[in-house]
């Protein structure tokens, strides 16, 4: 099994017939698989050998991810044809001494150079990955507050409720709507951050406020 001498130009047809009807050596994703054959040839296949290219270019634009890939590389001749003996000079996991992979290998013995540098490059994603600012999800509330009677003074009530201070809590616009027999309920608005402040603390603390407040209903809620 394999692709023959993959620096050589028959290696090369060999690898570009294989990939005719396949988008990578295995699966249907870039893999580590991909990376080991990659790493193996000298350069970009000519143009002929069309799919051999067009291959060799996608897997180009994984450098940066390389360590990410899936999988885990395997000799070079566990890829391939299963009729074709592989006689690629080096195998992909026997490198030369200066070549560091910075993503680590599967060699048993690795050099403290190449192991420094490997745990920097990894410090130095994480943290960049830490420092991605975190999606904060919020929602729009509408509340409709209702008093006990026509005597209640609305005015007192929404500065009540609007006193309510909380990290996570935004108060809107309201209104007074008529709901009957002179009584007048406050329908406000508020925008609240989902981790921090839920519909249950709310009419907690607003009808904490019983002089004034009959009891506190959600009109709507809105994801944002």
């Amino acid at each position: 099994m394999g692709f023959g001498d993959l620096k050589s130009a028959a290696g090369l047809r060999v690898l570009n017939d294989f990939l005719a009807d396949r988008s990578y050596i295995e699966g249907y994703v870039p893999s580590q698989a991909d990376i080991a054959v990659f790493e193996a040839i000298a350069g970009p296949p000519p143009a002929d050998l069309c799919h051999a290219l067009r291959w060799y270019n996608h897997i180009k634009s994984y450098e940066k991810q390389k360590a990410s890939l899936p999988g885990v590389k395997k000799a070079l001749g566990k890829y391939g044809p299963a009729d074709v003996e592989d006689t690629t000079g080096a195998a992909t996991d026997s490198k030369d001494d200066d070549d560091i992979d910075l993503f680590g290998s599967d060699d048993e013995e690795e050099s403290e150079e190449a192991k420094k540098l490997r745990e920097e490059r990894l410090a130095q994603y994480e943290s960049k990955k830490s420092k991605k600012p975190a999606v904060v999800a919020k929602s729009s509330i509408l509340l409709d507050v209702k008093p006990w009677d026509d005597e209640t003074d609305m005015a007192k009530l929404e500065e009540c409720v609007r006193s309510i201070q909380a990290d996570g809590l935004v108060w809107g616009s309201s209104k007074l709507v008529p709901v009957g027999y002179g009584i007048k309920k406050l329908q406000i608005q508020c925008v609240v951050e989902d981790d921090k402040v839920g519909t249950d603390m709310l009419e907690e603390r607003i009808t904490a406020f019983e002089d004034y407040v009959q009891s506190m209903d959600v009109a709507a809620f809105n994801k944002i």
